[in-house]
């Protein structure tokens, strides 16, 4: 247990933290076996107190059977959800989001399971959300990111959407669809999940344009994303229009139809109300 004390507008309160629920790691799954194993052993070796749940969308490969496996051997820190279908990964996220506040996680992140996002680089998001930041996000396209195993053509179809959604929205991030994020708990209870409209790549880029418009700071940490190489790509024509035509949604309903307002959660949170101006926040 341990304790922190926090302030705003001359009000004082203590928030005590169990060290032992403090960061999650949220992975969803959907046909995974190759590397699901690998990716959760690689993670616990960090030693740094991540616990683990697997969101897995019915798949027919048996990715829940192996996960199941290893509940002894990380008895506590390893949790599983199983869902009916390929639902999409914006929700298999929301879902974990919803477990991961109802059980109490501080730092809740988001890794792929192919290890295109390096389990060694969650502790460096971890930093950068407990130094101040509200969301941190690991970057390939800031100094000190980059891309390995990817084709030229993969390349330039990612910096551009990355380019094309700086450019509609206005959102400062360099790498808005990237997928490997920390959310602090406050940032999450303060957006309205219910009122996220994506499912695909376009859910990461909502989700941030969320949090900024929220007001919160968001720190890119430079990453180096490696493409994978065991298993099949989820990436298809559909979540690729969805990215296009979903950021062109999100500007137009951030200037006629008060998206702030429509994605902030207005249930009553005394904790939210105290803690927030420990986190750095933003006028928009």
């Amino acid at each position: 247990m341990i304790i922190e004390i926090l302030h705003t507008n001359s009000i004082f309160a203590i928030k005590y933290i169990d060290k032992d629920l403090e960061k999650l790691v949220i992975i969803p799954t959907f046909n995974e076996k190759e590397n699901i194993a690998s990716i959760i052993d690689a993670v616990f070796l960090l030693n740094q107190q991540f616990h683990v749940l697997i969101i897995d969308d019915g798949s027919p490969d048996g990715t829940a059977t192996i996960v199941k496996s290893l509940y002894s051997k990380y008895s506590g820190q390893l949790f599983l959800e199983e869902r009916k279908g390929k639902l999409g990964l914006g929700t298999a996220y929301i879902h974990g989001f919803r477990w991961a506040l109802q059980k109490g996680y501080q730092f809740i992140f988001e890794m792929d399971a192919d290890f295109s996002h390096n389990p060694n680089d969650l502790q460096r998001l971890y930093e950068a959300c407990k130094n101040g930041a509200g969301v941190a996000v690991g970057s390939r396209y800031i100094k000190g990111g980059a891309v390995e195993n990817w084709p030229a053509n993969r390349i330039a179809l990612s910096k551009g959407a990355s380019l094309y959604t700086r450019i509609i929205t206005w959102m400062p991030v360099k790498d808005p669809t990237a997928g490997f994020v920390c959310y602090r708990k406050e940032v999450l209870e303060a957006i309205n999940l219910s009122g996220i409209n994506f499912v695909g790549y376009a859910f990461q880029i909502e989700m941030k344009f969320a949090s900024w418009k929220l007001g919160f700071k968001i720190k890119e940490v430079p990453i180096t994303f490696k493409d994978r190489k065991l298993g099949d790509s989820k990436m298809n024509k559909g979540i690729i229009k969805e990215g296009v035509l979903g950021v062109l949604k999100l500007r137009w309903m951030s200037l006629f139809k008060n998206y702030r307002s429509n994605v902030k959660n207005t249930y009553s949170n005394n904790t939210h109300n105290v803690e927030q101006p420990e986190i750095v926040l933003e006028s928009k």
